[in-house]
């Protein structure tokens, strides 16, 4: 007996912040936390522009307008900083 692995593209559906950690909730129920210090960006960003995200496409990626930076979600599962 065989299976078929199904090729599921993660989304973003909500993200937020610790002093220290990038936490993002998938729309599959699975959660990333990451490091802020992976992104230098974010980890120099104060609260209010941390906050200040949108989700693109889907949610295929987060963009932070104030920062200029952009984080996919599938980098963030590879490990990608």
């Amino acid at each position: 007996m065989s299976t078929l692995a199904v090729d599921v593209k993660p989304f973003a559906q909500s993200v937020s912040f610790t002093e220290d950690d990038l936490t993002v909730v998938l729309a599959d129920g699975r959660t990333i936390i990451v490091p802020l210090i992976w992104f230098h960006r974010l980890a120099e960003a104060n609260l209010e522009q941390l906050e200040n995200y949108e989700l693109l496409g889907d949610g295929e990626g987060i963009h932070w307008p104030d920062l200029d930076e952009d984080i996919s979600v599938d980098g963030l599962l590879r490990g990608a900083h």
